[in-house]
Formats: C-alpha cells, sequence, structure tokens
C-alpha cells in the first residue's frame, strides 16, 4: 500500500480529484452501500478515506466507528461527519483490527483491497470482527472495458500510489471465489472508473 504519508499530502485535493475525475461513481458507491446498512447495524468502516462512503452510512445506521491509516485522511473524515452524533474516528490498520471477534453487523472497506499487499488478509481480517449472519461490504475500483481505469491507474503510480491488484469485474468475483466466497454478491457503479461492490454474509462457519 502507498506510504500513509502520501495519503496525508493527498487528503485535502481527494474529493475534488475524484467528483471532477469520477463523480458519478464517487457520489453512487456510498449510495449503494447505504442500501445494505439497516438503522439498528454497529458498523466499522476500514480505510474510510476522507468519509465519502461514511457520510452515506452514518445517516442509515445506529453507529459508526470510520478508520483509516492517515490522519490527514481522519481529519476530513471528521470535518464530514461533524454533524453526525452516531460516529467515532480512530485510527486502524485493516490488518490488525484491535477489537473482539464478532463486534459489527456490518463491516465495510471501500478502495482498498487493490492497494494492499495482503489483500486476503484483509479480508479474513473484516470477516473476523463481523458477526454471524452480518456483512462485510467491499467496494474497489475495476478496470472499464474502454480502459479509461487503466490510463488512471498509471497516472496514479506516478503519484506513488501503487495497484496491487488490477481487477475487471470478471476477476474481482474469482478473487472472492478463490478465497472460499462463491456466494458473494456483486452491484456496480458504473462510470469513468467503475466500482465493483462485493458484499458478503458471513455464515456460522467463517
Amino acid at each position: 500500500m502507498a506510504d500513509k504519508s502520501i495519503w496525508d499530502r493527498f487528503s485535502a485535493v481527494y474529493d475534488t480529484v475524484e467528483t471532477v475525475y469520477n463523480g458519478k461513481v464517487y457520489k453512487g458507491t456510498g449510495e449503494m452501500v447505504a442500501g445494505y446498512i439497516d438503522p439498528c447495524d454497529e458498523v466499522l468502516e476500514c480505510a474510510c478515506g476522507t468519509g465519502a462512503i461514511s457520510i452515506y452510512i452514518a445517516k442509515k445506521c445506529k453507529m459508526l466507528t470510520a478508520t483509516d491509516m492517515s490522519k490527514g485522511m481522519l481529519r476530513q473524515t471528521e470535518r464530514k461527519l461533524s454533524r453526525c452524533f452516531n460516529t467515532k474516528v480512530c485510527k486502524a490498520d485493516i490488518l490488525h483490527l484491535r477489537c473482539r471477534d464478532s463486534r459489527f453487523d456490518k463491516v465495510v472497506a471501500g478502495n482498498v483491497i487493490h492497494l494492499l499487499d495482503d489483500s486476503e488478509g484483509a479480508v479474513r481480517e473484516l470477516l473476523r470482527v463481523c458477526k454471524p449472519g452480518g456483512k462485510v461490504i467491499i467496494p474497489t475500483y475495476i478496470n472499464s472495458a474502454k480502459g479509461q481505469s487503466r490510463v488512471a491507474v498509471k497516472l496514479l503510480s506516478k503519484l506513488g500510489i501503487e495497484f496491487k491488484k488490477q481487477f475487471d469485474i470478471d476477476s474481482y468475483k474469482q478473487f472472492f471465489a478463490d478465497m472460499g466466497f462463491p456466494d458473494a454478491e456483486f452491484e456496480v457503479a458504473d462510470g469513468r472508473m467503475p466500482c465493483a461492490i462485493a458484499i458478503i454474509t458471513k455464515n456460522d462457519k467463517q
């Protein structure tokens, strides 16, 4: 994953860049994720970034804990959630979450899996802290058929933001099938750089 100082430096302009380049998907992803959140849910969000998804979750849930590794990103999230009194914002490592097993009703990690060296380990950690019967929701940017996403990936790599994995919708589905989740559900927020949302319902054996 890119050094967190890169995200600190990028945090002040992240929303603007995303909105200008990929605004339909940026907004649509938050709306889609919120569709899986219930009023009684306690939700953990990892890699919350600037709170682009957090703000939609907070309006739906009982309690949201929004986390990230970047202090700059967390400051942006705090500003965005300043009028949401059902939220807590704190630093946390998606690979080593300091909370007990089966703690949350829903667990969300948006647009981070493709940046991690150990993406499988992150998914397992998200599942660990999710209650049986709850959902782990993982939106991730994917390559579009028109190839526009690949251009953006090359530009981001020059800024030091490296994609460890590059998915299209088929390889994203296969990623979860290979991990033992062939029944995962998927939605796609379509646009210049589409976002595929994977939804895993945790069973008693996971």
